[in-house]
């Protein structure tokens, strides 16, 4: 129903109070691609994007694939070794997986962490590597130091990105308006926080020099600043596979894209409780709508009409719930009021549960859009579910994941306040 930010929040748009850890060389043992991730043994069954995962340009090339993995919280970040012929791939849980001739330095995949990771960023000898958590929290792996955070700082819209000087002296911070923070030595190049790109800006990654910078938007559109070079996506049509990240090539010829709903995501971790079955449902229909060909809102749930309702009350139906197939959003919610069902906006909610965007459910100019929790983080940030979602034109949008993020930031992070959840 809405063009939804996918995927990424760094850190909270209001001040952070929460301590920066420093963690250094936790170790877990790898998996037999030298990364290391608490991933489960099947995908799910949706037909997800078209895409690998990880999408090359220039002359930067791909290594591995996620082929038969299903990871246990949404992939997030990335980040090149020093050759440019491998890179690492993190997951919310803090899980790392090592591509190419990356090697696995330490993650969070094996211990429960009170906030998703969102960021990562190499040091320039590729023996170790940043995490950054939604709390503002660092962690560094093998040789990686601390050099700061955002944790007194309040910030406009929540930051989405992180990137390292060539030196490891500095790094650049991204906001999802397209504005830049530079702390250590890094410096400013430019923004795009005051041009109208139309969607949110989702990642950052530096030249090989660290005289600029791309940004990258959820559309895979890329802008370049100082000395970086555009290389593409060219054309970009639709369906556009949410982008998450970017990430350049160390010798500046190439970058690649994160893509994460090209990757099968299973949200065990953290897990789901009895909410399960439903998150699996919900997990399963990831990907563009295929019935785009038949006209505008046309999709597999329903009629030709917005659609996220259709979609959340038929992921319900398909878990044995019994509730009409809504088109209107307030009407679910209208539903589990009448059954005791329904939760305030302040409230903690379940894996499975239904959350709810707007203002309240009297009509749609008040009750905009809807989707299926499927993941719900000590800190309280969680990951959805949504139908008729992402960053496609008016009338073709898909099923995506969205977060990880803070129901109290959703007007930031999604452009609508959460209003309320409704317990299946």
């Amino acid at each position: 129903m809405r063009n939804r930010r996918p995927h990424r929040v760094l850190t909270h748009a209001v001040a952070l109070t929460t301590a920066v850890l420093s963690i250094l060389a936790l170790s877990v043992l790898p998996l037999s691609f030298l990364g290391a991730s608490s991933a489960v043994a099947s995908p799910p069954s949706g037909g997800l994007f078209g895409g690998g995962g990880v999408s090359g340009y220039g002359h930067a090339a791909t290594f591995g694939s996620f082929s038969g993995i299903t990871l246990a919280s949404p992939a997030v970040a990335m980040a090149p070794t020093p050759s440019g012929n491998g890179y690492w791939v993190t997951a919310a849980d803090g899980g790392v997986f090592a591509f190419g001739n990356a090697g696995f330095h330490g993650s969070t995949g094996g211990i429960n962490i009170y906030a998703p990771v969102v960021a990562m960023a190499a040091t320039p000898d590729g023996q170790g590597y940043w995490l950054t958590a939604l709390d503002g929290g660092v962690f560094a792996f093998g040789d990686a130091g601390f050099h700061g955070s955002t944790g007194a700082m309040r910030l406009n819209q929540p930051i989405v990105g992180m990137a390292a000087t060539p030196d490891g002296g500095g790094y650049w911070l991204v906001a999802s308006d397209g504005g830049i923070f530079a702390f250590g030595d890094a410096q400013f190049y430019g923004s795009a926080a005051n041009l109208n790109i139309g969607t949110s800006v989702t990642g950052i990654a530096p030249t090989h020099d660290g005289h600029g910078y791309w940004m990258v938007a959820a559309t895979a559109a890329v802008l370049p600043y100082g000395d970086a070079q555009f290389l593409g996506p060219s054309p970009n049509d639709p369906p556009f596979s949410p982008t998450a990240a970017i990430v350049a090539s160390p010798q500046g010829s190439g970058y690649w894209l994160l893509q994460p709903d090209d990757i099968a995501t299973g949200f065990t971790n953290p897990p789901p409780g009895a909410g399960a079955a439903i998150v699996q449902t919900a997990a399963s229909q990831v990907g563009p709508d295929p019935d785009t060909s038949r006209g505008a809102f046309c999709n597999p749930y329903g009629p030709c009409e917005e659609w996220c309702a259709l979609f959340a009350t038929w992921v319900w139906n398909q878990r044995g719930i019994d509730i009409p197939g809504y088109a209107f959003t307030g009407d679910i919610y209208g539903w589990g009021a009448a059954r005791g069902l329904d939760l305030g906006p302040d409230s903690v909610p379940a894996a499975g549960d239904a959350v709810l965007f707007g203002t309240g459910p009297s009509s749609t100019a008040t009750s905009t859009h809807v989707g299926i929790v499927a993941q719900v983080w000590p800190d309280g940030a969680i990951v959805s579910v949504e139908g008729d979602a992402g960053p496609e034109p008016n009338g073709q949008f898909a099923v995506i994941m969205n977060g990880p993020y803070l129901p109290a930031d959703s007007v930031e992070y999604n452009g609508d306040p959460i209003y309320g959840y409704v317990d299946p």
